[in-house]
């Protein structure tokens, strides 16, 4: 194979060629390295609660730290790719992931534990605009909508790869809070590695120009897709961020069930569910799959919230799938119509407001969720959760319905 370290620019055939080939699903790998490295921490909260003492609340506060830090790096730099390069911003994604892992292994308290969701969320922000472009560039335009499924399914899988990494090595490994970021940082060194023998997509790159941050930034003649899209984004990462922060808790204190193998899967299994939604989108079509996705949503929402008062774990795994399925058949179709309409001069930065969107979703809710379980309890907070996000994603399934955004 043939990498050549500079912008492939629009025709230079040798380059296009190796990118075909190897470059975009390289370029998979290393967001899905990235990703995962962002959800290890989640089986392990029940661990660090007890070595450390916090309440469900702090749960959650540590995890919107990192929602907060994604959206930070959204704001300031999700369109520095644009004027960089995107192998520049995935290196230093994997810095900031290498960081976030040696905090967890010096851990003595919260200030650490605190720095790493911070430094993760840093990583996962300069990721979602930076490889979501590469990955879709490195294709050419004759995979554009093969990349689109594995930069999606890259990061959903692997921020459901995290969680069923951890909880296997924590439960049948020695060192349960260490061994995990120590095989985090080995992938780490891999995917640094990769990145620096992709080529460069992006013509011309500036050399460290400054910062500009610029806020949400979208093209006047995107807006018309990015609205409904960015909604169903919303209430889907809304869901994501419920059983990333929140299920863990309930797995172990309502259902009494505390392998952390079990943890993991449950949790890794809404993110399969929605590789396997985003596998479907392109068959239902973009424009289709976006009102569709949000009813299967709304289905694993209503499971969700049965799971909660029954107290059965099967119903709350349904309730992962369902969900799943749903969120991942109208996030992909959402990030197609974003991508497909936006402008090259711009993409990376439209994909970045679009994430924001999708990361207030995952973050706002659950703290919701965990101040009011401090006053309903974890189950009445989790009905109201799932009330609300399932409103979101109805009125944002039968907007997209009623009015099909244009597009694929």
């Amino acid at each position: 194979m043939i990498f050549r370290r500079t912008g492939t620019g629009g025709g230079d055939r040798t380059t296009t060629v190796a990118a075909g080939r190897l470059g975009y699903p390289a370029a998979a790998v290393v967001f899905a390295i990235g990703m995962a490295g962002t959800t290890l921490p989640t089986p392990l909260y029940g661990l660090y609660q007890e070595q450390i003492g916090f309440s469900e609340l702090m749960v959650t506060v540590v995890f919107a730290v990192y929602a907060i830090a994604v959206i930070t790096a959204l704001l300031v730099a999700g369109n520095y790719s644009d004027a960089v390069g995107r192998r520049p911003v995935l290196l230093a994604a994997m810095a900031f992931s290498a960081a976030s892992a040696c905090c967890f292994l010096l851990e003595s308290g919260l200030p650490l534990l605190f720095a790493g969701r911070l430094l993760s969320g840093f990583a996962a922000g300069l990721l979602s605009g930076a490889a979501t472009a590469a990955v879709i560039e490195l294709a050419g335009p004759g995979r554009r909508a093969r990349a689109g499924f594995a930069a999606t399914a890259a990061n959903m899988g692997g921020l459901g790869c995290g969680p069923l990494l951890s909880g296997l090595l924590a439960q049948y490994a020695p060192w349960p809070l260490k061994l995990t970021f120590c095989v985090h940082l080995a992938l780490v060194a891999v995917a640094s590695v990769l990145t620096w023998l992709l080529p460069e997509t992006v013509d011309e790159p500036e050399r460290w120009p400054p910062l500009k941050p610029q806020g949400v930034s979208v093209p006047p003649e995107v807006k018309g897709v990015f609205v409904p899209s960015s909604v169903a984004a919303f209430a889907g990462f809304a869901l994501l961020g419920l059983f990333t922060a929140v299920a863990p808790s309930f797995v172990a204190t309502t259902l009494d069930v505390h392998n952390l193998a079990v943890t993991g899967a449950v949790v890794f299994s809404v993110f399969l569910a929605s590789t396997i939604g985003q596998s479907l989108t392109q068959k239902v079509g973009a424009r289709r799959a976006l009102p569709i996705g949000c009813g299967v949503l709304v289905v694993g929402l209503m499971l969700v919230a049965s799971s909660l008062i029954t107290e059965q774990l099967s119903l709350l795994v349904l309730g992962a799938l369902f969900g799943g399925t749903g969120q991942g058949l109208a996030f992909r179709a959402a990030l197609s119509l974003v991508s497909g309409a936006a402008p090259a001069r711009s993409r990376g930065g439209t994909i970045s407001a679009f994430f924001v969107v999708a990361y207030a979703g995952i973050s706002l809710p659950v703290v919701g969720v965990g101040a009011m379980a401090m006053w309903l309890g974890l189950r009445g907070a989790g009905l109201v959760f799932a009330g609300c996000v399932t409103v979101v994603a109805a009125c944002a399934g039968t907007y997209a319905a009623l009015r099909p955004p244009a597009g694929q």
